[in-house]
């Protein structure tokens, strides 16, 4: 039974840093993810003349409660959107001129919904170029607090990095959301919050959010439930078996919650107090299933339904055609290059069985499926995920894997140690 050891979640260790750099003393942070996105994250934080010191294993931060130490700085996000959202709200704590830029890719993504909440707020931001868009200037003078209106049904970012300003601001935050997606991942700033000292009140769809700043603690993150997606799908994929350590019944990711999707399509999936372990039965079955609150794991399961006996629909998911690409017409261009039959909608994915038999992708649903080059748009998820589809289709390249560096460098190496123990199992 593999054991496959995933790197530390991106969500936490971006909300780990805000916290550590807004809080009153030395943070530690065990096990944080090394990749291009939090890399990003921390070269802000130096810019902005916090201390980050880095050992292999774990990162210190030394807080400043009242903001970056430097009157002014150049900030490049890069690829980042918790690097490009959370760090304005945390340079407007502070007293300066900060100005944040980013990559073609993360400028063409929106903040407009969290801009706007800001200067509500009193925050002066300017964007430089188009409304809503990097790059953007903040001239901070600290943020008085106070009641705002927010529309979050785009990302849940733009909440996360309000409620992660609220206690830095003089008065609190009360934060009234209209819309929310991916709710599990305010789930996730909350508790981390409550570890960092502040306990965030709630009245229906408003956020109560007090002054008060931030402690020190030592911070340990799990491991990625978004990246060991691909993982858990390679082992229902394949009928293999699959355990990741780390992530059981108490992980603060929602998007362990994929494990479940897959148990509907006919894995045995059992998740314990610290491990989850997927293991395939030779079937996957077709649904229909919500991803709302999952939707970063869209494109795994689109990536294996072809090999389902049925159709499988995806849908509530319009929030992925603003991620690092349009997802959802990713996936379904890439389906239909390997021969897949697939339909779209607005907020919605569907996914016919490729035709049965045997064929290059092995005998079963898939088999008429053929190798071919995959765009990945420079966008890290469809890499990873159809290296699974790679699992039952020979053949399969992409245009630029080194996008996986945005949140896992080495994965293709990690994956390819499990498909060798599959295969030595018998089952890949």
């Amino acid at each position: 039974m593999p054991l496959v050891d995933i790197p530390g979640s991106k969500s936490l260790t971006a909300r780990a840093l805000f916290l550590a750099a807004a809080a009153d003393g030395v943070t530690t942070l065990q096990r944080p993810l090394r990749s291009d996105d939090t890399e990003g994250f921390a070269e802000g934080l130096t810019r902005l003349g916090y201390r980050v010191g880095r050992t292999p294993d774990a990162w210190q931060v030394d807080g400043r409660p009242q903001g970056p130490a430097v009157p002014e700085a150049d900030i490049h996000c890069r690829d980042g959107a918790t690097t490009a959202r959370f760090l304005p709200a945390l340079a407007a704590t502070g007293h300066g001129t900060y100005r944040f830029d980013a990559s073609a890719q993360m400028r063409r993504r929106p903040l407009l919904p969290l801009t706007r909440a800001l200067r509500d707020l009193g925050v002066d931001l300017r964007h430089e170029e188009a409304e809503g868009h990097h790059p953007l200037t903040v001239r901070a003078a600290g943020v008085e607090g106070g009641e705002v209106v927010l529309d979050a049904g785009q990302s849940s970012q733009y909440l996360t990095a309000l409620l992660l300003l609220g206690p830095l601001t003089r008065t609190g935050l009360r934060i009234t959301v209209t819309d929310l997606v991916s709710a599990p991942y305010v789930g996730i700033t909350i508790a981390m919050m409550r570890a960092f000292g502040v306990e965030v009140g709630r009245e229906g769809n408003t956020y109560l959010v007090p002054p008060g700043g931030y402690r020190a603690t030592a911070y340990a993150i799990e491991p990625d439930a978004s990246t060991a997606s691909y993982f858990f799908a390679a082992a229902a994929l394949t009928g293999g078996e699959v355990t990741v350590p780390g992530l059981g019944r108490g992980a603060l990711q929602g998007d362990l919650g994929f494990v479940e999707v897959l148990r509907r399509m006919g894995a045995r999936v059992d998740v314990g107090a610290d491990r989850t372990t997927v293991a395939g039965t030779g079937e996957l079955r077709g649904l229909t299933v919500t991803m709302r609150d999952i939707s970063d794991t869209m494109p795994t399961l689109a990536a294996i339904a072809p090999f389902a006996t049925g159709p499988v629909r995806i849908e509530d998911v319009a929030n992925t055609r603003v991620k690092e690409c349009d997802r959802l017409d990713a996936c379904a261009e890439n389906l239909r290059r390997l021969g897949a039959e697939v339909a779209t909608g607005p907020d919605w994915i569907e996914i016919r069985p490729a035709a049965a038999g045997s064929g290059a992708a092995g005998p079963g649903p898939g088999a008429s499926l053929t190798g071919a080059g995959i765009k990945t748009y420079g966008d890290h998820r469809i890499a990873m995920s159809f290296s699974v589809t790679g699992l039952r289709v020979p053949g399969i390249s992409f245009d630029d894997p080194g996008c996986v560096r945005k949140t896992f460098p080495g994965f293709h190496e990690a994956f390819a140690e499990l498909v060798k123990v599959l295969r030595k199992d018998g089952t890949g």
